[in-house]
């Protein structure tokens, strides 16, 4: 009972030393976001025709966090996967080390993937439809604080869903989750994608729909390489068997 006990908190310090690490990062790439970001800001207004506006001093300290806080996701994204992978490596095979590391930098790819699919295909598309819908009927002016608030709900949500291909490779890998579980839930997923689609998007139909094609999309791309991972976890587990003279058979039965 005592070495289960003792066991139990060597993972939570080594839990807590990983999770400190990360939050290390994130103040070091917020610092960083924070120092640039006017260049960022004029990187983001460049094609603007009308000067944005504020209505109080909150709202430019309100940029300053959004964009550097944006940045600090962004860089901190491989660090923790990085320190996630290096929490469960002692519970992984030596193949499975090898090919769950691999996942990391395409974290931080498909993250970035993700910002800008939000920012170049969804954000003008919708934007645009919202200026015309509103016509020659009212004026338009933007205010910094909507404006990027409009930006952060086009982008940042795809960063983060663009990653559920690589995630769920990687808990395929591990074997938490497999294809024919995802098939299974498949309505379910469905279901909770045009939620999440909904809640992001403006309030129109149009907008709905060029957010829920993508995730849907992304979710069958995702089942097809989990069956591709699993199909390929299984035959390596069984050549690793092999080789250590394991036989699946004796040890389900053990």
């Amino acid at each position: 009972m005592e070495d289960k006990e003792l066991n139990l908190i060597d993972h939570l310090d080594e839990l807590r030393k990983r999770l400190f690490i990360s939050a290390v990062a994130f103040v070091i790439f917020f610092i960083a976001g924070f120092t640039y970001v006017k260049e960022i800001y004029s990187w983001f207004v460049r094609d603007l025709d009308v000067k944005l506006i504020v209505l109080g001093p909150s709202d430019i300290i309100w940029i300053y966090f959004m964009i550097a806080t944006v940045i600090a996701i962004a860089g901190t994204i491989p660090v923790l996967a990085l320190q996630i992978w290096m929490f469960v490596k002692p519970a992984l095979k030596p193949f499975e080390k090898k090919l769950t590391i691999a996942y990391i930098p395409a974290l931080f790819v498909l993250f970035l993937v993700g910002l800008a699919f939000g920012y170049f295909v969804i954000f003008p598309t919708v934007l645009s439809f919202l200026i015309e819908l509103g016509g020659d009927m009212l004026a338009t002016n933007f205010t910094a604080e909507k404006y990027f608030r409009f930006i952060m709900n086009m982008t940042l949500p795809f960063g983060v869903l663009f990653e559920l291909p690589v995630v769920v490779m990687f808990l395929t890998s591990l074997g938490i989750i497999n294809p024919y579980v995802l098939q299974r839930i498949r309505k379910y997923a469905y279901f909770v994608l045009i939620i999440i689609s909904v809640v992001i998007s403006p309030p129109d139909f149009m907008s709905d729909v060029l957010v829920t094609i993508p995730l849907l999309f992304l979710y069958e791309i995702s089942i097809n390489l989990s069956k591709i991972v699993y199909k390929r976890k299984l035959k390596r587990e069984q050549k690793w068997a092999e080789e250590h003279g394991y036989d699946n058979e004796t040890e389900n039965a053990g």
